[in-house]
């Protein structure tokens, strides 16, 4: 499994766009920043095509259900690995899923 660093494509299940905030700067790949636990969390979500009458479409990402290192951390906090999912605020709710398609990099592989 890959690091996720800055440049990682996050997308939610109707193929919104994640905006990736790292939390830390001092460990990079290539001169982007590694994610760590709870930096997918919270973030805004962009060109979601899921609209429509009584349908959000999904704005925000929710917590990690899975995808963090158990060996690897960065300053105490996990590591976030290419197999990153959780769910989105848009509806259904808990139906949406939010997915790493690529992790940014190619070099740096990590173990969960």
């Amino acid at each position: 499994m890959k690091i996720l660093v800055k440049e990682a494509v996050l997308r939610c299940g109707h193929d919104g766009k994640v905006e990736n905030v790292p939390s830390q700067e001092w460990v990079q790949v290539a001169g982007s920043p590694v994610l760590v636990e709870a930096d997918p969390v919270g973030r805004d979500i962009s060109m979601c095509p899921n609209i429509g009458l009584n349908i959000k479409p999904c704005q925000k990402t929710l917590p990690v259900v899975k995808g963090y290192s158990t060996f690897i951390r960065i300053g105490g906090k996990r590591m976030c690995l290419d197999t990153v999912e959780g769910f989105t605020d848009g509806t259904p709710p808990g139906a949406v899923k939010y997915t790493v398609r690529r992790p940014g990099q190619d070099f740096v592989a990590a173990t969960s």
